[in-house]
């Protein structure tokens, strides 16, 4: 029998992708700077959130994230509670962002075209997420928020896209 799951998230969820493209590959002096920054961030995020489970620090809503790398660079898929928790961390002059985002900014006025980033957010509501993981195959807002029984939200995919986990 194939062990079946479904996310255990309850709640809205925004997904916010980020990556780098290494557009001179050969110039690690210009990349490395950048690369180096997202350890650190999600360093703060993944202690913040260990923190706030244990009742010493303010949530940040961050869920969790997966590190990806692609044909044309690294890339981080993240979790977060609401878009509001997700700007406040990112304009927090206090936490690892902001610093990050400014020295980037200045890096690519001295030399542009060295590296690029970008990111991507998308706020999904609760009904509009189906999520299946079989097997033992579970990643992304399975493997960051938990998992439980697929029959819990239905046995088919429609079924699960719009339904409320009881």
């Amino acid at each position: 029998m194939v062990a079946t799951l479904t996310h255990a998230y309850r709640g809205d969820v925004v997904v916010f992708q980020i990556g780098m493209t290494l557009r001179k590959p050969h110039r690690p002096d210009l990349w490395l700077p950048v690369a180096a920054a997202m350890p650190r961030m999600l360093g703060e995020l993944y202690r913040n959130k260990a923190q706030a489970e244990r009742g010493v620090a303010e949530d940040l809503g961050f869920l969790g994230g997966v590190t990806l790398l692609g044909a044309k660079g690294p890339w981080v898929v993240q979790y977060w509670r609401s878009a509001e928790q997700l700007y406040r961390y990112a304009s927090d002059p206090e936490l690892a962002h902001l610093p990050a985002w400014r020295s980037f900014n200045r890096a690519a006025r001295r030399n542009p075209g060295g590296v690029g980033i970008w990111h991507e957010t998308y706020a999904v509501p609760a009904e509009g997420i189906e999520t299946l993981y079989a097997n033992g195959a579970v990643i992304g807002l399975g493997a960051v928020a938990g998992t439980e029984p697929v029959e819990k939200r239905g046995a088919r995919a429609r079924q699960r896209l719009g339904s409320s986990p009881s």
